[in-house]
């Protein structure tokens, strides 16, 4: 029989124990922008901008409005469009690939690895062609790529490496920032990241100047100073206020990964049962835990038993890019990424924040070992 002790509530993710932390200071921020009605293009932006290149270890950082929109940006500034070929992860979420076919250049996807979760490096090399223009690594769930290979294989044919870092914000690879490895980087401030603002917002990070001075007009109109368009831009600035409130909680970032780290520890050291795949490390990196994520059979039934007790769950991510109608146009069919395939059938995000309390995960393990044990 499962364990029958007192039911606890567990959220997948806590936004609210998060707010108690910081809200005098974020509506202290959210009324100063008011106060001085600096809504669009605001110093606090520029504030962040700022910051935020520093905590990467980057030169240079341009706010713009969703980690999709950054990633589009990327691809514009380096004139990457019809007739190109950018490969990128099959298991990754559908923004790492929407913004490729924005440009009306193709996905070339990639099985995912079986332990990492992350692109198999292994399999990119035979998918590069004549028309392969890029590389997008996405730093799944928070585990940095080996970047190392990454960027071997982009040196010798001459590719361009974006990192897709939008569940990464402060994992480090080789004691690097992720971000500040590649060409340039993406990444989002969803509120349920690790940095989150309190909307949809993103960033773009890179040590090219040139690219840099490209994006800041494409996100504001094509502007190089008001009102004189150069090129054919878009609206894609991020708001003053969502970077007002990330500069509130840019310091307490590490703090908060940290806290993740240790939560991730309890799971991997309690989750010792024969039923339970869980996810590898691989050697020179930090990750920061967005999501943690196992593999089970029987998901659905244990998924439904977890919530019975007070256990939210997710699936990250059910249908893979290649099986979505979206995208049957690329031509693949189902077994043409039979990791990714396998994997989307087993995957279960366990909850996952910087306050998840060390007895909330040991409930939340207890839960799922009495179920998969019966």
């Amino acid at each position: 029989m499962l364990n029958k002790t007192k039911t606890m509530n567990v959220p997948f993710v806590d936004l609210v124990a998060q707010k108690q932390q910081i809200a005098v200071q974020v509506q202290e921020a959210i009324n100063h922008v008011i106060d001085t009605s600096t809504f669009i293009m605001g110093p606090d932006l520029s504030k962040f901008e700022e910051a935020f290149a520093e905590f990467c270890g980057s030169e240079y950082a341009i706010g713009v409005d969703s980690g999709t929109s950054a990633l589009e940006m990327i691809l514009r500034a380096y004139e990457i469009g019809p007739g190109d070929e950018v490969i990128t992860a099959a298991n990754t979420f559908i923004a790492t690939v929407l913004p490729i076919s924005y440009v009306g250049a193709t996905p070339i996807l990639i099985d995912m690895d079986s332990e990492t979760y992350n692109i198999d490096v292994t399999k990119i090399e035979q998918k590069i062609t004549k028309k392969t223009k890029a590389i997008i690594p996405v730093h799944l769930y928070g585990q940095p790529v080996d970047m190392d290979k990454i960027l071997d294989i982009a040196n010798r044919h001459d590719l361009i490496v974006i990192e897709d870092a939008c569940q990464a914000h402060g994992a480090t690879y080789k004691e690097k920032r992720v971000g500040s490895i590649g060409n340039a980087a993406a990444f989002s401030f969803y509120p349920a990241k690790n940095l989150g603002a309190y909307g949809d917002g993103g960033m773009v990070v890179t040590n090219d100047f040139q690219i840099y001075k490209r994006i800041q007009k494409l996100r504001d109109y094509g502007q190089e100073k008001k009102y004189h368009h150069v090129e054919i831009g878009y609206n894609r600035r991020l708001d003053t206020l969502q970077a007002a409130i990330l500069n509130v909680k840019l310091p307490l970032l590490d703090r908060w990964n940290e806290a993740r780290r240790v939560n991730a520890a309890l799971y991997g050291k309690l989750l010792n049962h024969p039923k339970i795949g869980l996810p590898q490390v691989i050697n020179d990196v930090e990750p920061v835990w967005h999501l943690f994520v196992v593999q089970v059979d029987q998901r659905e039934k244990l998924r439904n038993y977890l919530s019975e007790v007070g256990i939210s769950t997710g699936i990250h991510y059910p249908i893979p890019i290649h099986l979505q109608p979206a995208y049957q146009h690329l031509g693949y069919q189902k077994g043409s990424f039979p990791i990714t395939e396998q994997a989307a059938e087993r995957i279960i995000s366990l909850p996952m924040y910087a306050e998840l309390s060390a007895d909330m995960v040991s409930y939340v393990v207890e839960k799922t070992i009495g179920f998969l044990s019966e």
